[in-house]
């Protein structure tokens, strides 16, 4: 009769409804703002939160980078979850029991920074909203309600999620209901949450599942029963447990995954139990040379279809960095996660390069998204692009990444060239700068030329300054002669190629003749151009020459159709 009326008398404790009494402590001192230690109001309870526990449950809480706010709280007090990137948070552990943890938010201030109100229970993410906008008292108050399942001790975190930065959440009503006689099977898709929109180039997504009272397991062997689910209405093979789910997943789509608790029977439990998360995969921007790419959105990702050479490999550093260009333009690839693992050499093709355009101290680069398997060509040669000083300062953003020459340029400094310095050159009346930037080349130590010279590398930018990046001693080299200098007014490539064309790059946009020879030095082609770019479909693998013409200036090179 004893043993009755005690665990009768347990039981009526667990059905109260247990409102939580807190005693905000501050746990870190951080000197961008205060942490006050005042009690704050819960309406329901009707009480101040004081001795930091409440009743049947011993829970004290704990606040990190947090403060009490009256100013902008639900009622009276409350409490305000600042700085996402800290972070920002509310935590204790619960003794015992199961029920329903509440609380009401709403956004304070700063702005449309993104923020969510993130819910952790024993280490998982199960819960997450984001307000809506609107500041203070004008933005709607949102509550934020889970069901806690696991007998126990329970571990809470109320956590602060969002951009870097400022970002302010209010929270107050926190309301722990324990619940009365047997809790009710769940199941919720912990991960992707809803609405969520990956990358362009992702190709898989895990899927994460969480299961409570509920035991999830094969058709036999007196398990509750199992899981079916869809995505997006097709059937997928029944799920026995609640392991993680590898999806593949492709540019352009959407996905919604449903999952449904059903008995032995295949017939869904009652009440329905079922969980929903839908999400998508950004579309890839495609471009088909790098002039359209440099032209693209910053932060987005583009696939650039057509080939581009690569001109030089930075060895120097660890960010994997390439410079590349096309018939039209250059840009610099800045591969620091080092995705393109395929083994690279100057005057490699590279063909569906996938990437997000960024950029760093104004200078446009390509971050890449995947790795390319294999070279579309190799052995390619690049003529650098003969520029003046004035042309730099005046076009840089036409010559970025590409491989130029400054011809006749001079030197304001004496001495050996040293690693990340730069330097003054001049012609024409007007001075740029040159910077040695690769320290590992064979240019460090030597001597700065006293006279004239002509300067090859690849423009460059740093903030509002355009420059010239040379890279090896043979950068550095006597004046070209006027042969030479017709010869650098022009550019070929790729070449070889098999890509039925070839763009044929100028440093002026006058037409440009091209007459072709083959090895017996009969013409088999005779033409204007006036997009810079030489169909070649119809000849067949080989040697050729290519007589270019423009203006007055003339130049014969040799072109390899593989």
């Amino acid at each position: 009769m004893l043993l009755y009326l005690c665990l009768t008398f347990y039981t009526i404790q667990i059905m109260k409804k247990i409102y939580f009494l807190f005693t905000l402590l501050s746990m870190l001192s951080f000197t961008a703002f205060s942490q006050g230690s005042e009690n704050f109001d819960n309406s329901t309870a009707a009480a101040s939160y004081g001795d930091g526990s409440f009743e049947g449950t011993n829970a004290t809480w704990s606040y990190t980078h947090s403060r009490d706010e009256g100013d902008y709280a639900i009622n009276g007090k409350g409490l305000m979850l600042r700085r996402a990137n800290e972070p920002s948070s509310l935590s204790a552990t619960i003794s015992g029991g199961i029920g329903n943890f509440s609380v009401n938010t709403r956004k304070a201030f700063t702005g449309n920074a993104t923020r969510k109100l993130e819910l952790v229970v024993n280490g998982t993410v199960v819960s997450q909203i984001e307000p809506e906008y609107g500041e203070g008292e004008d933005a709607t108050i949102i509550p934020f309600s889970y069901d806690v399942n696991t007998p126990g001790d329970v571990s809470i975190i109320l956590r602060l999620y969002g951009s870097n930065g400022n970002q302010q959440l209010i929270l107050d009503d926190i309301v722990w209901t324990a619940f009365e006689g047997t809790p009710s099977p769940s199941i919720a898709i912990t991960s992707p949450s809803d609405n969520t929109a990956f990358a362009p180039g992702t190709t898989s997504v895990n899927l994460s599942v969480n299961v409570l009272n509920f035991n999830v397991g094969a058709t036999t062997g007196g398990f509750d029963g199992h899981i079916h689910w869809t995505i997006n209405g097709t059937a997928q093979p029944m799920k026995y447990d609640t392991n993680d789910e590898t999806l593949t997943v492709a540019d352009g789509q959407s996905y919604t995954v449903f999952m449904q608790l059903v008995d032995n029977s295949h017939t869904p439990i009652a009440p329905a139990v079922n969980t929903t998360t839908t999400f998508s995969v950004a579309s890839i921007n495609q471009v088909s040379n790098i002039t359209e790419l440099r032209a693209g959105t910053l932060g987005d990702t583009y696939e650039l279809t057509g080939e581009a050479i690569i001109s030089y490999i930075v060895t120097d550093g660890t960010r994997n960095q390439k410079y590349i260009q096309d018939g039209g333009a250059g840009i610099l690839i800045d591969d620091s996660a080092g995705l393109l693992s395929t083994p690279f050499n100057n005057g490699d093709g590279i063909t569906g390069l996938k990437g997000q355009l960024t950029e760093f101290a104004n200078t446009l680069q390509f971050v890449p998204t995947q790795n390319v398997t294999s070279a579309s060509s190799t052995g390619n040669t690049l003529t650098p692009i003969v520029v003046s000083v004035s042309d730099l300062l005046n076009n840089g953003e036409d010559y970025e990444s590409r491989l130029i020459t400054i011809n006749s340029a001079t030197f304001a400094d004496a001495g050996t060239f040293a690693d990340n310095t730069n330097y003054n050159v001049s012609n024409g009346g007007e001075t740029t700068i040159c910077r040695v930037a690769f320290g590992d080349e064979d240019l460090i130590g030597t001597a700065i030329p006293t006279t004239a010279v002509s300067i090859t590398g690849l423009g460059g930018q740093f903030n509002d300054d355009y420059q010239i990046f040379p890279r090896y001693t043979t950068d550095i080299a006597a004046p070209l002669s006027v042969t030479d200098f017709n010869a650098n007014t022009f550019s070929l490539y790729p070449n070889p190629t098999n890509t039925g064309s070839v763009s044929i790059s100028s440093t002026n946009s006058e037409a440009i003749s091209v007459q072709v020879f083959d090895i017996l030095g009969k013409q088999v082609k005779n033409q204007t151009l006036t997009n810079n770019t030489l169909n070649v479909a119809n000849l067949k693998s080989g040697v050729y020459i290519v007589k270019i013409t423009q203006n007055n200036a003339s130049t014969t090179k040799k072109l390899v159709i593989k």
